[in-house]
């Protein structure tokens, strides 16, 4: 049988394949268990240099932002190594890598400034990890400070992921700086009621509070002759773990005191005349 033109190019062809394969097969067979193996140990590595910054008690927010960063450099010269195994001309490849990492930093140029804000945020440390802010209009707890963003725990247990950038760039109100915080209230009488016996019984409940702390002293008095109310403040101080716990039992328990005391809390109410022609 005789061989035809295209027949004697599949077999060039094939035996060109052969040959490559022959060439680079087991070249980019052990890369690519290289790359599968060097990612499996660079996780190994994070987690090992994890548990040795929190052995030696390094910031919370620094262990983040150290292993983010080591994770990311590891993985690049990984993948330097895969190509130098492969044949590829490692020179030339890193020269392109810092070329493509050029083009893709300004194309990215968000994400460097999110970089640099995660620097500046661990460099000046406006907050920590486990630290209760409001930033960017969220407010949860700091649960990790990564190279590009910063992650918050909301206290309804909702994820808040916020660029370091706008982070580093904008207000941050930080409740856990401080140990102790003042609660203020604002509860208001009737024209009609006896203030003296609304402030006794204000400062009676305050002092039935463990929580409330006697130093800075506590402090209750009228505050505003509103439309249709006389208004009290209160404003007691506690420790920042106990704030919520204070705000929200002394409403309870400043309404039923005034109940059992007879003294009224205004509310809106409106007077409707029906005249018969």
């Amino acid at each position: 049988m005789e061989s035809t033109p295209s027949m004697s190019i599949l077999a060039q062809y094939s035996d060109e394949a052969i040959k490559l394969l022959m060439t680079y097969g087991p070249k980019l067979l052990l890369a690519i268990i290289t790359l599968i193996v060097g990612l499996w140990v660079i996780k190994l590595i994070v987690r090992g240099l994890k548990k040795v910054l929190e052995a030696r008690n390094v910031d919370s927010s620094l262990r983040g932002f150290l292993a983010s960063i080591s994770g990311v450099l590891l993985k690049i010269m990984l993948v330097i190594s895969v190509a130098s195994m492969v044949g590829i001309d490692v020179v030339s490849f890193v020269a392109l890598l810092g070329a493509a990492g050029l083009a893709i930093g300004m194309a990215l140029s968000g994400n460097l400034s999110n970089f640099a804000g995660g620097v500046l945020i661990l460099l000046f440390k406006p907050f920590k990890v486990g630290d209760f802010i409001d930033a960017q209009g969220h407010t949860g707890v700091v649960i990790e400070v990564q190279v590009f963003h910063t992650i918050l725990k909301t206290p309804d247990n909702k994820t808040i992921i916020i660029p370091n950038g706008a982070l580093s760039n904008g207000s941050i109100t930080n409740f856990s700086t401080e140990p102790t915080r003042r609660v203020d209230f604002s509860f208001g009488i009737g024209y009609g009621d006896d203030i003296r016996k609304a402030k006794d019984v204000l400062n009676r409940l305050i002092q039935d509070d463990e929580r409330i702390l006697a130093d800075p002293e506590p402090m209750v008095a009228v505050s505003e002759l509103a439309d249709s109310s006389v208004n009290l403040v209160v404003r007691v101080w506690s420790k920042s773990a106990d704030y919520w716990g204070i705000y929200f039992d002394m409403q309870e328990n400043v309404k039923n005191a005034f109940d059992k005391e007879g003294i009224s809390i205004p509310f809106p109410q409106q007077d409707v005349h029906i005249i018969n022609q």
